[in-house]
């Protein structure tokens, strides 16, 4: 079964598919210009593939008017509970994901960035930069996208993202990782951007899980 077809299959909506796709291509983009250390490449684009799988009970409730939404949404609910991460690892369990691939998943987290640093698993900390790579709209700066979090999440106290010493070192962290990455990798941070992951993005539509 092909990624879409999988996305389809737990009735995403668009948005949330393009965030997975675009992980994913960005984690592509730096697997094709690796010299580091071996690396699961599979492995990486699998986890980025559908790291978020359980974000719909993230998404607000009036999201959409539309009856077909609310009824899947509250279907999440019913099924899974409402702990998005937890969530993440069963679907992904469910599709296949090996033990190693979920232990991925599990670490890749932003509130584990400073565990993601220190970690020898450069799959890990792919997986994490990618993401954090990632808005809404498209491909930023690690900088712009973290300073972002610590806007949205200011007023939810059980996010780390809502101290502000706690989020200020997060982002340390993941400047860390980046500066990592790219001593093994053949393309400056700049190189990651919306255009150079387009192609990138139509080829893992295409992703057999």
């Amino acid at each position: 079964m092909n990624i879409l077809e999988i996305y389809n299959k737990y009735h995403l909506p668009e948005n949330l598919q393009m965030h997975m796709l675009r992980v994913a291509a960005c984690s592509n983009l730096i697997i094709d210009n690796w010299n580091g250390p071996d690396i699961d490449k599979q492995a990486i684009i699998r986890v980025c593939l559908l790291h978020d799988m359980g974000n719909m009970v993230k998404i607000p409730e009036d999201f959409s008017k539309d009856e077909k939404f609310i009824k899947i949404r509250k279907e999440y609910f019913d099924k899974y509970g409402t702990n998005d991460h937890e969530i993440n690892l069963e679907i992904g369990k469910q599709e296949g994901l090996t033990e190693k691939e979920l232990t991925i998943l599990d670490g890749k987290r932003s509130r584990k960035n400073e565990e993601t640093l220190k970690s020898n698993s450069y799959e890990r900390k792919i997986c994490a930069y990618c993401d954090q790579r990632v808005a809404p709209d498209g491909v930023v700066s690690i900088k712009e996208r973290l300073e972002d979090a610590k806007v949205r999440y200011k007023n939810k106290p059980l996010s780390v993202w809502s101290n502000e010493e706690k989020a200020n070192h997060l982002i340390d962290c993941s400047l860390g990782i980046e500066k990592q990455i790219m001593e093994h990798c053949k393309l400056n941070t700049e190189d990651i951007n919306d255009v150079t992951i387009k192609e990138y993005i139509e080829k893992l539509k295409e992703y057999e899980i």
